[in-house]
């Protein structure tokens, strides 16, 4: 898999959320995925979904492949029918080519029946950019949701700690290098010296 320069990614990307959930919108949005962004948001984590942060007159394209360059985490929820979607595989495949930190989330649906089908609309090269993501991200521990016999508020809070672990370490990691940058930055000036 390609991935971005971070160059690229510094120039495009903008910090308008923490977390960008991906999901098929008409298999999630309503549930999985409307319950763990209004839960991220009352923690005070700015949660990116599209229907909930863009507005008519929005280029979907620019302002949702923005919001993932700018994310710190990605989250995945997967559903029956997400590989039936461009957007999602299109979104998965920026979030994993971004290097970004993604929490699969498996709803109502195992890893391994996951698959990018080839409907005669996506080109070679696009099948194999959204086969490779969506291996990386099956290859991702996750976490796992059967709407008929699972305890929705067990399965918000393990989600909601899950993302929020995330963050931490993404933010504990960048606050670590720039540290290292800057004692690294310090002993080449002191060596001039």
């Amino acid at each position: 898999m390609q991935r971005l320069p971070a160059k690229m990614i510094a120039k495009i990307a903008r910090p308008a959320c923490d977390v960008f959930i991906n999901h098929r919108g008409i298999d999630t949005k309503r549930n999985v995925s409307g319950l763990l962004y209004d839960n991220l948001t009352r923690m005070g984590v700015r949660s990116f979904l599209d229907s909930m942060n863009m507005k008519p007159g929005d280029r979907l394209f620019d302002h949702i492949d923005r919001a993932i360059l700018g994310c710190k985490v990605g989250v995945a929820v997967f559903s029956p029918r997400y590989c039936d979607s461009y957007f999602c595989l299109h979104e998965l495949a920026l979030l994993m080519e971004s290097n970004k930190r993604v929490v699969p989330i498996f709803y109502d649906v195992k890893p391994s029946q996951l698959v990018v089908k080839d409907n005669g609309t996506r080109s070679p090269k696009e099948l194999q950019r959204f086969s490779l993501a969506l291996e990386e991200a099956k290859n991702t521990v996750g976490l796992t949701f059967d709407s008929l016999n699972g305890d929705w508020s067990e399965w918000l809070r393990n989600a909601s700690d899950a993302v929020i672990m995330n963050l931490r370490e993404v933010e504990e990691a960048r606050v670590s290098l720039v540290i290292t940058t800057n004692t690294s930055s310090v002993h080449a000036l002191l060596k001039k010296f």
